[in-house]
């Protein structure tokens, strides 16, 4: 990292596109405590509700995900009343249910040194020193109670011969601290909140609204206190109030529209209330998961995630030789195959970190030895190449040594489900992998409670921003997600609610109003167009922008050209779209417009952070800043901060608000894994 004391990069142009405000702090957590003491702290500060009173206060949960779920059982238990949204038919299809390798804890079963300190610093390490550490510290630190809660709701994590609980290993660590089962660890975790939160549902404390999408988020006097939502069925439009909102509602990386994310994953919650006043923290922060089956035709809707837990005993490679890429693997002799990440990286191998992995990834197949069918892509010259994009993850070590049993005891649901995307069989041929679009470590800005820029509105797991810095590492999805649903937010939402508990607003108090007529007025807006083009063809054309300009590789230029493009798009659609059907009845169309409408200013956003950002830093990979080894090259005296951006208007400049990043209990220093 180069040192200066003064600014290295000051932009005339910057003002082009983002006017900076006052910086932005956290003011809940003591950080004059040793770390250790923040958390305990913060509870016993924290004002309380009695039980009586909490049968008066009501609380909205959108989204029914570990997060959400987790978060509507454990205030429903707590006797709060609660209203819990979501817009699939069930909760247990949120999206959690797809997550399949594994969680982490410190519990150190396998007796390898591991501890809450060293899951904490593993943690900010893979997030570049670009995470909040006390609230990383946080997570780590009731990373065991969460293991211990979903024991005894009965989650078939895996076990050991003796009866203990089975651990592995996941990138960017050097102990086996993830719990599993098998390779559906999402769903298992998901199906033990569902239990959970469907006990108060049946207890009365829980009212589900399935089926229902937020649309807007209802203020009065600058505090939020309801959300406007469509029923997806009926169509009806209808508010709801409470004494506090709490959205739970996922990433957003169907902005790139190729995504291992479910088709009706998207931003809107989120955005809707950053259009209202809660910032939006580095959003430019894109995790590309770099073990995932490649992109296979044009017509594709979605990327198909292959769990890191694979790379465990997997072992990845290329041809050395180009001309060795269309053959056979299994007629590659061994001294032909590039291990690559064995060879760059030997103190972690195959288990480096998610952004590390993907970019060798990229950086072997841009040489030219990458394998698989040659695909078409388009540079940013407008030239067509023909390139082949996969490498190899291969079983056959594993299968010599464990057995096929063996790697199918551990593995089997993910072989299967490998061999039934590709028709290849991963016990006879090494898979082929490549990076794709995955989480989102970005998203609304929280202080230490969870709590938004926004009174009453708190945000928690991938909606939020504030436990992964520029990287997660894997299997930690599930511990914030959990972490905040069971054990954080219960623990400062009392805070907040001890001192506002108004009750519901009325139907026809103004701010109700208001928020319906204008929702009901986007909603009309959009049937008005008649346009030529579908919604799909302009999310597509987003997509392919988002990820040319602003995915694994992204510089000054393309970032400029990026933000250009998505406002001519943004400016077609709206002249241009076709929104068939009507507004009150079942209209997937109309859904998938108004998600769309939000990917557009979120994707210009994303180019505006990441163009701001001239460093590069976990997945923000700026190919201007680079070590001599390609390595990212973070420039921490100009950069050590949370990018919180305020919404200023359609059209208009976002104000930026620098939180400073302090470490006072890691030193920070230039990623290896060498």
């Amino acid at each position: 990292m180069t040192e200066t004391s003064t600014p290295r990069f000051a932009f005339d142009d910057d003002a082009e596109y983002f006017v900076v405000g006052d910086e932005v702090s956290d003011t809940k957590a003591n950080t004059d405590l040793p770390i250790d003491q923040v958390w305990p702290d913060r509870q016993f500060r924290a004002k309380l509700v009695n039980p009586a009173n909490r049968r008066k206060i009501s609380i909205i949960v959108v989204g029914t995900g570990l997060a959400g779920g987790a978060a509507a059982a454990s205030l429903g238990e707590a006797g709060y009343n609660v209203l819990n949204f979501c817009y699939q038919d069930s909760p247990r299809r949120a999206h959690s249910i797809a997550a399949q390798g594994g969680i982490n804890a410190a519990k150190n079963y396998k007796n390898d040194n591991d501890s809450t300190y060293r899951l904490f610093y593993d943690t900010v390490k893979g997030g570049d020193y670009r995470a909040r550490e006390t609230n990383v510290y946080r997570l780590a630190s009731v990373s065991a109670n969460i293991i211990d809660q979903c024991v005894a709701q009965g989650v078939p994590f895996a076990r050991e011969y003796g009866g203990l609980l089975d651990t592995r290993s996941f990138g960017g660590v050097q102990v086996q601290r993830t719990f599993y089962a098998r390779g559906q660890t999402g769903q298992q975790l998901l199906i033990g909140a569902y239990q959970a939160l469907e006990r108060q549902v049946a207890a009365g404390t829980v009212q589900m609204f399935a089926r229902h999408e937020m649309l807007e988020l209802i203020m009065k006097d600058g505090v939020a206190r309801g959300i406007v939502a469509r029923d997806m069925v009926t169509g009806e439009v209808a508010p709801y109030t409470a004494d506090a909102v709490v959205l739970a509602t996922g990433g957003y990386g169907n902005v790139f529209f190729l995504s291992t994310n479910a088709m009706g994953c998207n931003v809107t919650a989120g955005w809707r209330a950053h259009r209202k006043g809660a910032y939006f923290a580095n959003p430019c922060y894109t995790q590309i998961h770099p073990t995932c089956i490649p992109v296979h035709g044009d017509n594709q809707s979605k990327l198909t995630l292959m769990s890191e837990s694979l790379r465990n005993d997997g072992r990845i490679w290329v041809p050395k030789k180009a001309e060795d890429c269309d053959k056979d693997p299994r007629k590659i002799p061994e001294e032909d195959r590039d291990y690559y990440l064995e060879r760059i990286y030997p103190a972690f191998g195959n288990l480096v970190p998610r952004d590390i992995a993907s970019r060798q990834a990229k950086n072997m197949c841009d040489e030219g030895r990458g394998v698989g069918p040659l695909v078409k892509e388009v540079d940013e010259n407008g030239v067509q190449h023909e390139v082949r994009r996969g490498v190899y993850l291969d079983f056959s070590d594993a299968i010599g040594r464990l057995g096929k049993h063996g790697v199918e005891v551990k593995y089997g649901n993910l072989f299967d489900m490998y061999k039934q995307i590709t028709a290849e069989d991963p016990y006879e041929l090494p898979m082929r992998i490549y990076p794709a679009v995955h989480y989102t470590m970005g998203g609304v800005w929280v202080d230490y409670d969870l709590q938004t820029t926004i009174q009453g509105l708190f945000v928690t797991g991938e909606a939020n921003f504030s436990d992964h810095g520029a990287n997660r590492l894997g299997a930690s999805a599930l511990m914030q997600g959990l972490a905040d649903g069971y054990f954080v937010l219960p623990n400062t939402i009392n805070d907040y609610l001890a001192a506002h508990h108004d009750g519901q607003l009325p139907d026809d108090d103004p701010a109700v109003v208001e928020a319906v007529a204008a929702t009901k007025a986007q909603i009309d807006k959009l049937l008005s167009i008649k346009g030529t083009r579908t919604v799909d063809s302009f999310h597509k054309e987003l997509g392919h922008i988002m990820w040319e300009y602003c995915g694994m590789a992204r510089s000054d230029e393309g970032l400029k050209k990026a933000i250009g493009l998505i406002r001519e798009l943004k400016e077609e659609f709206w002249r241009n779209v076709n929104v068939t059907g009507v507004a009150a009845d079942l209209n997937q169309t109309l859904e998938r417009a108004g998600r769309l409408i939000d990917f557009f200013e979120l994707g210009e956003l994303m180019c505006i952070d990441a163009m701001h950002r001239r460093e590069s830093c976990g997945g923000h990979f700026r190919v201007e800043h680079q070590t001599e080894e390609g390595e990212a090259l973070r420039h921490d005296d100009e950069f050590a901060y949370v990018a919180a951006w305020e919404y200023t208007g359609a059209g208009t400049k976002p104000i930026l608000h620098k939180e400073p990043l302090v470490y006072k209990a890691i030193e920070l220093k230039q990623r290896s894994y060498k």
